[in-house]
């Protein structure tokens, strides 16, 4: 009988040592290495002789991948045109932000058009799947459903349903447990090794494979990092509980661009796709209002109007409090300091808060003329015109620095009808017409502020 060894399985990167490290040696992290039993390793083979596989790089054809459609453009988008045969796809993100809905909308779809799926489910009933099932429309007899954490299961029936099996979903992946190796579900090994069974499978078989993830109280994907290496693509879903949109986001995709964000609306029904999120972001917007302004921001290579709202009142000098809600509270710090330093605004003994409607995270440098002057406007208790749109990075010397895709920007501000668009000087020496909207090229906040009459 072979002896069990124990190995120290680096939590982020997947480093094993025989030893406990306080720090992984790869990947410069702390405290992250944690025990792990491991079956003897056994002799690799010997490479045959005579067994050439190398081929001509001239000889591989160009042809793109053949994808499967989906039922919805905005999944498309990111995915970069529909699922492709034999890929791995994780998804991540939060619980209840609705991974588990999209991808059983997915299922149901692909049922009904393409031809069989199986949703092997680890950690709820089949009952419980199909009664959320039901909710969603109804159910194709082509989708199987499988409620049992065993890796060896699914990959027998991958294997028993090739060829015909569309896709295959594992909801989720921490929860399957692999027989053969030590460990209990959601532990490193468990994680590795059950993703690369069942990867390899898809990738025989030419099923694609969606494996659902879960997220650590950081934000990261829980398990270890080469998780993330060992797939194809890596989608985040991303949200506000409060908030019924959610933005689903691509940081690998080897089939695909990862500049694509796909954003949706939870429904009584599921999710719904939002073709045009900038109309929805600011249908509610309250017109005459002080402390709010529109930016511009690119999601991908979607330019979205989004509405910024931001109010001052007055604090006591031993606690002034900045608050930012979808903005980066770094970067509002550094506006502040700015809007004092260069502008002269009073705001030393101001609280600032700031927020970004629809549940939002602004995370580009373009939002940073439309967060000033919103926050100048609340200060001056003076309102921006409803048709205005503020685009413009801003320096510590109070200058508006350019940022990428102006063209863009301005197109989309044009079609929602928007009469005026702050951009930086260096776009544009004078005002110009760029389809329905007038250009105000701006150097400073001081000449920005001039321009909205808040000065």
């Amino acid at each position: 009988m072979a002896k069990t060894r124990v190995m120290y399985v680096c939590g982020k990167c997947g480093n094993e040592s025989p030893g406990w490290l306080g720090r992984c040696p790869r990947c410069g992290e702390w405290n992250t290495f944690e025990q792990q039993a491991a079956a003897p390793a056994s002799s690799p083979e010997r490479p045959r002789p005579g067994g050439r596989r190398s081929v001509p790089l001239g000889s591989v054809t160009g042809q793109d991948d053949p994808r499967i459609p989906v039922n919805s453009g905005e999944l498309e988008r990111v995915l970069g045109g529909g699922l492709v045969p034999g890929s791995v796809v994780l998804l991540a993100g939060e619980p209840g932000i609705g991974k588990s809905t999209l991808v059983l909308q997915l299922a149901m779809y692909l049922s009904a058009k393409q031809g069989r799926v199986l949703y092997a489910s680890g950690e709820e009933s089949a009952r419980q799947v199909g009664l959320r099932a039901r909710r969603l429309g109804e159910t194709p007899p082509d989708l199987m459903v499988l409620a049992a954490p065993s890796a060896e299961e699914i990959v027998a029936e991958m294997e028993a349903a090739s060829p015909g099996q569309v896709l295959t979903v594992v909801d989720s992946i921490q929860a399957i447990r692999l027989e053969e190796r030590a460990g209990s579900a959601g532990s490193l090994v468990q994680v590795r090794d059950s993703a690369a069974a069942m990867g390899r499978v898809a990738k025989e078989t030419g099923t694609a494979l969606i494996l659902i993830g879960h997220v650590t109280k950081t934000g990261a994907i829980a398990g270890p990092r080469v998780l993330e290496h060992m797939v194809d693509t890596v989608l985040y879903m991303e949200g506000d509980h409060y908030h019924a949109h959610r933005v689903l986001r691509s940081v690998k995709n080897r089939f695909g661009s990862t500049n694509e964000v796909g954003i949706f609306e939870m429904t009584q029904e599921g999710l719904r796709e939002v073709a045009d999120p900038s109309e929805v972001f600011l249908a509610e917007r309250l017109v005459g209002a002080s402390g709010t302004g529109v930016a511009v921001t690119l999601e991908g290579t979607r330019p979205m109007l989004v509405e910024v709202q931001a109010l001052t009142s007055r604090a006591t000098p031993e606690r002034v409090r900045r608050t930012a809600n979808g903005f980066d509270f770094r970067r509002l710090l550094l506006l502040t300091a700015v809007l004092s330093k260069r502008v002269g605004l009073r705001l030393g003994h101001q609280d600032v808060f700031v927020n970004v409607v629809g549940g939002l995270t602004l995370g580009e440098p373009a939002a940073d003329l439309a967060v000033s002057m919103a926050i100048a406007s609340a200060a001056l208790d003076k309102p921006i015109s409803a048709d205005v749109a503020l685009i413009g990075e801003v320096g510590l010397s109070g200058e508006v620095r350019s940022v990428g895709q102006i063209e863009r920007r301005v197109q989309e501000a044009a079609r929602l009808g928007f009469r005026l668009c702050l951009v930086p000087r260096s776009y544009g020496r004078k005002p110009r017409a760029e389809g329905k909207s007038e250009l105000a090229p701006v150097r400073s906040l001081t000449e920005a502020m001039r321009v909205l009459e808040l000065a």
